[in-house]
């Protein structure tokens, strides 16, 4: 194996696992079981604390 070839796998490579990392993030972002999750965190720096 040359450097070029070890080069392009890893870059190649690399490409693919940041990319399946996004589509996983989307995916568990968007997923309809977490909605109320999301909604609640979004609300809370909203919500006051009473002392």
């Amino acid at each position: 194996m040359t450097y070029e070839s070890l080069r392009t796998f890893g870059a190649t490579a690399g490409l693919l696992i940041l990319v399946a990392g996004f589509i996983v993030a989307v995916i568990y972002a968007l997923w309809p079981g977490n909605r109320r999750k999301f909604e609640r965190a979004a609300h809370l720096p909203m919500l006051s604390d009473k002392e």
